[in-house]
């Protein structure tokens, strides 16, 4: 398995599929790289030379794309901060709900968790 940046590559795939596994890598940067790269869309990761993988490696700092680790601290930053200043957005990421103007009374399930069903306990007789 090719390693780039860090991150193990599956080999059996094409290379820009396994370039997405790359965190903050999606299929327009992919395409972009292996054209900028100058390599055949239909080659395996697998194939890929040393030389062609520190190619794509300095193809990435070049552009100055921000990814893996340093992403996934960025938007931990930025909805620390939306719940900091108490906005909206962050109260909604505080309490578990959907941010976006979804509806809640149905539906939201994936942000809500499973269904907390509240019984009625009938009253004790004294």
């Amino acid at each position: 398995m090719p390693r780039l940046l860090g991150v193990e590559i599956p080999a059996k795939k094409k290379v820009a599929f396994s370039l997405r596994y790359i965190s903050g890598i999606g299929p327009t940067r992919a395409d972009q790289l292996v054209k900028e790269a100058a390599l055949n869309p239909d080659m395996r990761a697998q194939d890929l030379t040393e030389e062609q993988l520190n190619k794509i490696v300095h193809i990435i700092t070049e552009h100055k794309w921000v990814l893996e680790g340093d992403l996934r601290r960025e938007i931990a930053a930025n909805l620390k901060r939306l719940q900091a200043i108490n906005c909206y957005r962050g109260i909604r990421h505080r309490r578990g709900l959907p941010v976006r103007g979804q509806r809640t009374s149905t539906n939201a399930r994936t942000r809500k968790g499973p269904r907390k069903t509240v019984g009625v306990s009938k009253a004790k007789e004294v």
